[in-house]
């Protein structure tokens, strides 16, 4: 099998790679029959001379490899015709800015395996960046609180070489009383976790963040069942929840009333109910000053309904004014400060790059070199020209019907 490593191309560029050097080096040296190369690039976390360093081939022209590995999407004019490919599509709840991507890859008779969608027989994601999403996400949301409110400033992650680095500043931080509530228990929400007791801030039960004042930093994190309840009774079921997500409402209003900042770390299924309307936070009670959305769906189908836009690592904040519902500049009085990055793990290119690799080479590797694997097959979004046999409902959104 010939595998290629293909230069990101996507604006802005993202510098993340699906293996770094070593563990090119390592696929080569321990599995047989493996032909692999890299796309020269002047934007990776590593160098073309890291994987030269390597013995690793670098080559301009990828047409004679059979599986191609990317990080973000691939711009239409840069796929290849015929082609495997990995990469993060961003199509499977139909995003509307990449209709004509995945129509492209259809046209090009690409087979298109989304990493978001490589699981387990249990439904378990295999590979992902998202505890390094909720790492940077945290870290931006401190930093967007710190230079609206003036109390504290904290460096860019992604000034940082990597997080042992960032890790110790957080040491010196001085952090003012302020109450975080944090969203969701997956990776990103545990990556987030991990940044807010890496900053010394105390941690409190949903229950002890509504009822107590603290003159301390101090964060929650809530689970599905904290912040939604089923529409007929109050109750919960985490099963129905996750199945009929429809059945449900929003149980978020105490914590947007008693939270200066708000991290949002879940996985959003659009049936699902928004933490909060618009009209809510028009509300005078609306505490909320600061939002980090990291999973950053875009309104008007989102979790968080002021998510008006993706923003860029060289321009993080904007500010969602609920008046008007529109955006104005951040870090206004009347306005709620919004950082919604969409490739936040490109803030620590080389420790996110280096996590996902491990884990592209102990779980996907394997299935990819079997002649049939479930894995890969519940990840085919598109081959042969068709949609793969668990993605038929993109059909009218890919214009097949």
């Amino acid at each position: 099998m010939k595998i290629g490593i293909i230069r990101e191309g996507k604006t802005p560029p993202d510098s993340r790679v699906p293996l770094i050097p070593e563990q090119c080096a390592y696929v080569l040296a321990n599995f047989k029959g493996i032909d692999l190369c890299v796309q020269p690039s002047p934007i990776r976390c590593y160098s073309d001379d890291a994987y030269r360093h390597q013995n690793i081939a670098l080559r301009a022209d990828l047409r004679d490899r059979d599986v191609l590995l990317g990080v973000k999407e691939v711009p239409i004019g840069e796929l290849i015709p015929g082609k495997t490919y990995f990469f993060f599509s961003h199509t499977i709840k139909e995003q509307s800015y990449n209709r004509e991507l995945l129509r492209a890859v259809l046209d090009k008779n690409i087979r298109l395996i989304d990493y978001e969608v490589l699981t387990d027989d249990k439904g378990r994601r295999l590979i992902a960046f998202g505890k390094f999403a909720g790492m940077v996400g945290a870290h931006n949301g401190i930093m967007a609180y710190g230079a609206r409110t003036g109390a504290f400033e904290l460096p860019r992650m992604k000034d940082f070489l990597d997080y042992a680095e960032a890790r110790g500043t957080y040491r010196q931080l001085q952090l003012p009383p302020m109450k975080i509530v944090l969203t969701g228990t997956g990776r990103v929400g545990n990556g987030a976790a991990l940044v807010l007791r890496d900053m010394g801030i105390r941690e409190a039960s949903p229950k002890e963040f509504l009822q107590q004042e603290y003159d301390e930093a101090v964060f929650t994190q809530l689970r599905c069942e904290d912040y939604a309840r089923r529409r007929s009774d109050g109750g919960f079921d985490k099963n129905e929840f996750y199945t009929y997500p429809e059945r449900y409402e929003s149980a978020f209003e105490p914590f947007a009333a008693s939270s200066d900042l708000m991290i949002n770390g879940i996985y959003w299924d659009n049936k699902a109910p928004a933490f909060f309307t618009r009209e809510e936070m028009k509300a005078p009670a609306f505490r909320i000053k600061v939002i980090a959305d990291v999973t950053c769906d875009i309104a008007p189908v989102s979790s968080i309904p002021a998510t008006l836009r993706a923003s860029t690592i060289a321009d993080p904040i904007f500010g969602y004014d609920p008046v008007t519902g529109g955006e104005t500049a951040a870090h206004q009085p009347q306005a709620i400060d919004m950082m919604t990055v969409d490739n936040l793990p490109n803030e620590l290119p080389r420790d996110a790059s280096k996590a996902f690799g491990k884990q592209f080479i102990e779980h996907i590797l394997p299935e990819l070199l079997k002649e049939h694997s479930p894995v890969i097959e519940r990840a085919t979004i598109a081959e042969n020209g068709q949609l793969g046999p668990h993605f038929q409902y993109l059909k009218a959104y890919a214009g097949l019907e």
